[in-house]
């Protein structure tokens, strides 16, 4: 059987970022006006509330500001999820807000993003807050970057000004982009739709895609070079019935490289190796499972394997680590400081960690990081040092994104406190 029909062929999934007042929730609302997927009782609302406001145009942001307190206040706060389809591709935006308060939800956004939208105000170009903006997609690895550089209808659709953004734009790439990131730069105005789905008139200087032209056109199906394969288990298989009597399959999600029948295979943590013997997607076989796809496999031996075993080629197993110092983003109001402890969990594995250093901390304008720091309060970044009571078989973030982010709970609360991402 082909591995197509594994393929999520046409989802991309986007998270967006901008300032208050650059249009963001205009955006969204454009897009989803212009592709046609916005209900008819959904514009009467917009239609009703428009006019309400005074406005002699449909305000596109009421379509995604849902919260009362976003309507009230004309801001995002919460991320939310937006579906939208073209004939072309599926689309899933995390609508994430944009001020520093709400750094950990922009974090949460992003973190499963494949791109992401960077927006900035013609008229303020590169601010403090497109520099957290741009270091939270690069600290996420978020390799598709589109800079929607919004109302140059405020600016005269000026091509200097454009320029000029985009120049001071590509002075952070310099200092911060990773080895497979793409950087877009697109001219836009949502409030009346230039380049956003249909390209505008009054740009005659910008040849290049619209902001949906080019979000098609992105490859769903692209992973890292080098990304190795990390097969989670998290169920053993084993049917009750005559036809599959003496099977036992463990089923699970593929992240990274392909996994073929045949191949030499280890099992963390008990290091035995053995190899694939089928691949089971559904009640079909498949020569190969792809990355994100769950499938159920069995192997040619029988060896013990249990829910959060993890299988991966044999020679290409993480290390064990039972020290780490990752890059955290903190999320709770109690700071983390030299000597606390918490629950670690990476996978579905949950071991107990101690903050042993905090090495450095990323300034306020996300420009640099300096050392020598006390602690990290909520919504700051920093390097951290941990031990822990029991290894984890973790890969570098910048090696396998999925295998090297981890969540860190508090144990008192035993609420979500920081998400960690390994050097």
């Amino acid at each position: 059987m082909n591995t197509s029909t594994l393929e999520r062929g046409g989802l991309l999934k986007i998270a967006t970022a901008g300032s208050v007042d650059d249009g963001k929730s205009t955006l969204i609302g454009r897009l989803l006006y212009d592709t046609r997927s916005l209900t008819d009782d959904k514009l009467e609302a917009i239609a009703r509330t428009s006019k309400q406001k005074g406005y002699d145009y449909l305000d596109f942001s009421l379509a995604t500001d849902g919260l009362v307190a976003e309507r009230e206040q004309g801001i995002t706060i919460d991320v939310a999820h937006i579906y939208f389809s073209t004939p072309r591709k599926s689309f899933i935006i995390a609508d994430t807000p944009g001020h520093v308060e709400y750094t950990r939800n922009m974090v949460t956004g992003a973190s499963t993003s494949q791109a992401a939208i960077i927006l900035i105000d013609a008229r303020k170009g590169v601010i403090e807050q497109t520099y957290r903006h741009y270091f939270i997609n690069n600290l996420l690895l978020v390799d598709e970057v589109i800079v929607a550089i919004n109302k140059m209808d405020l600016v005269g659709f000026d091509e200097s000004r454009f320029n000029q953004i985009k120049a001071d734009f590509e002075q952070l790439t310099l200092k911060r982009a990773h080895a497979h990131q793409r950087v877009t730069f697109i001219p836009v105005s949502a409030l009346l739709g230039d380049n956003v789905v249909d390209a505008s008139g009054r740009m005659p200087w910008y040849d290049g895609p619209t902001l949906l032209q080019h979000l098609e056109s992105l490859d769903t199906q692209h992973e890292r070079e080098g990304e190795r394969s990390r097969f989670v288990v998290q169920s053993v298989i084993r049917p009750k019935t005559e036809e599959f009597h003496d099977f036992r399959g463990f089923a699970g999600r593929l992240y990274g490289a392909p996994l073929r029948v045949g191949e030499a295979v280890t099992i963390l943590p008990s290091m035995r190796e053995t190899t694939v013997k089928s691949i089971h997607f559904a009640a079909q076989c498949i020569d190969e499972a792809t990355h994100l796809s769950s499938v159920t496999v069995s192997l040619a031996d029988e060896v013990n394997v249990s829910r959060g075993d993890m299988l991966v080629r044999t020679g290409e197993a993480p290390e064990a680590r039972k020290q780490i110092r990752a890059t955290v983003v903190w999320m709770d109001a109690q700071p983390l400081r030299p000597g606390d402890k918490l629950t670690l969990q990476h996978g579905v594995h949950r071991v107990l960690a101690k903050a042993v250093a905090i090495v450095s901390h990323v300034t306020p304008d996300y420009s640099r990081e300096e050392g020598g720091v006390p602690q990290l309060g909520l919504n700051d970044m920093g390097d951290v040092e941990f031990v822990l009571n029991k290894a984890i078989y973790a890969d570098a973030f910048l090696e396998h994104r999925s295998n090297g982010a981890f969540i860190l709970i508090s144990p008192t609360t035993h609420h979500t406190a920081g998400v960690g991402f390994v050097r």
